[in-house]
């Protein structure tokens, strides 16, 4: 009776400190048509990189299934069946017109949403709503989350950046309307307590909610217990593994707040490994975990913001991105850029390894994902917004053949393949951004 009164105080403290922790996928439960859907739910991710890339090195040779994977590419050969290399979309409302230079903004405004935005360095900004947001809207309210947005450069809203336009452009991906930009999370301890600590303020204090986290995660680690003696071995499995991967996660997290202390004007905050590709990879835990256990289905990671001078000294880049980008042809600086695009490759090619090691009934979650991979820019060197560099994952639960490489009549615009994804994740859109119709034999 102790016990029991004893977890059910618990389980009251836990509660009224609005915190939660979902559960991963179960086939057994599923089956019974009462407690979950018979049918994983789809997810679906847009992931954005900045600057463009070395286009002769991203570019694969032939057509169809039978195409041969580039060398910026090669870290996705295992990966080939799961994925839809796309060439001849373009982001027509990216270029430059009438309001001049600001390609950098106006790429990182314009990738999700297909709409100029207007040329504004104060508050009158203008823009339109991003297509994450618009199916957010629509299947939101099935998850405990209706959408999660990631950056490693985190969030602006005021000031002028480039050439004038507001940083609210080129630091906002998502837009939940035309004049509100939904701000980016750069910090895994937040991300991490959002998504299964506490979902607001009651616990002010980091240690305490520290602690509460781990009482948390050993509360439903015993109420798993239980649970697990009622599945089979299959979903036996998977909870195992789901809870190893959080538990290291956080593991991961602790160690980034505990870094070395560094100088106060260089001392990242608390939960931001020093590491970029540590935190990059950190980031794509997070959203396997939050796709694994269904507490969101809309993702968007800005890898980097566009216009970003980020140096890459663990691939023995020291030189900074933006400036690397405008190349001029020359072949060394041509060759750091194929390094950089490798690099962020591979980061990829490891979350969607990530994504397909977690089987779902007879599929994986990779399987029942979409994930958009890309950039608002082709060419850096002469910001080109033609033929971006685009790459489709996942089958989307069956709503997508993987495997080729697909060309568009070009141009198509890139909003025919955002309209595309939102209708198949259930979503009643007929037109969306610039769109024309949208993108076959995805």
């Amino acid at each position: 009776m102790n016990n029991v009164l004893s977890r059910l105080s618990r389980r009251r403290m836990l509660q009224a400190a609005g915190v939660s922790l979902g559960l991963p996928w179960f086939e057994s439960i599923a089956a019974r048509g009462t407690e979950r859907r018979a049918d994983a739910p789809r997810r679906l991710a847009f992931l954005y990189v900045p600057n463009g890339v070395n286009v002769a090195a991203w570019q694969s040779a032939g057509s169809g299934a039978s195409y041969e994977l580039s060398p910026t590419l090669a870290p996705l050969a295992k990966l080939k069946s799961d994925i839809t290399v796309i060439t001849g979309l373009n982001h027509e409302n990216a270029t430059p017109g009438s309001d001049g230079g600001g390609d950098h903004a106006r790429s990182t405004a314009v990738y999700l949403t297909g709409v100029r935005p207007r040329k504004t360095g104060g508050s009158d900004i203008l823009n339109g709503p991003s297509i994450d947001q618009v199916v957010a809207g629509q299947i939101g309210r099935f998850t405990r989350l209706p959408s999660l947005e990631l950056s490693t450069d985190g969030a602006r809203t005021t000031g002028r950046c480039d050439s004038g336009y507001s940083c609210a452009y080129q630091f906002n991906l998502s837009w939940a309307s035309p004049t509100k930009p939904v701000p980016a999370e750069q910090n895994p301890r937040a991300v991490f307590e959002r998504l299964f600590g506490s979902s607001d303020a009651n616990v002010a204090d980091p240690v305490g909610r520290r602690q509460l986290r781990r009482s948390v995660l050993d509360f439903v680690l015993d109420d798993a217990k239980s649970l697990e003696r009622n599945l089979p071995e299959v979903d036996r499995r998977k909870l195992d593994q789901y809870f190893t991967a959080l538990r290291e996660t956080e593991r991961r997290i602790e160690r980034a707040e505990q870094a070395p202390d560094a100088p106060p004007d260089a001392r990242p905050p608390a939960g931001i490994p020093e590491s970029y590709q540590e935190h990059v990879r950190m980031m794509f835990d997070l959203t396997a975990l939050a796709f694994q256990t269904d507490a969101v289905r809309i993702v968007t990671f800005t890898l980097a913001n566009d216009g970003s001078n980020r140096a890459f000294p663990e691939i023995d880049v020291p030189e900074v991105h933006h400036q690397l980008s405008h190349h001029r042809n020359n072949p060394a600086t041509l060759e750091k850029i194929a390094k950089i695009d490798r690099f962020y490759v591979e980061q990829f090619a490891r979350f969607l390894n990530r994504l397909r090691s977690v089987n779902e009934g007879n599929s994986t979650l990779l399987d029942n994902s979409m994930v958009l991979y890309g950039s608002c820019l082709s060419e850096g060197n002469k910001h080109w917004h033609s033929n971006l560099p685009i790459i489709l994952a996942g089958r989307g639960g069956g709503a997508l053949s993987p495997g080729k490489l697909l060309a568009a009549p070009d141009p198509t615009p890139l909003c025919n393949l955002h309209l595309a994804l939102a209708q198949r994740m259930g979503v009643k859109l007929d037109r969306f951004g610039d769109s024309e119709g949208t993108v076959s034999g995805i």
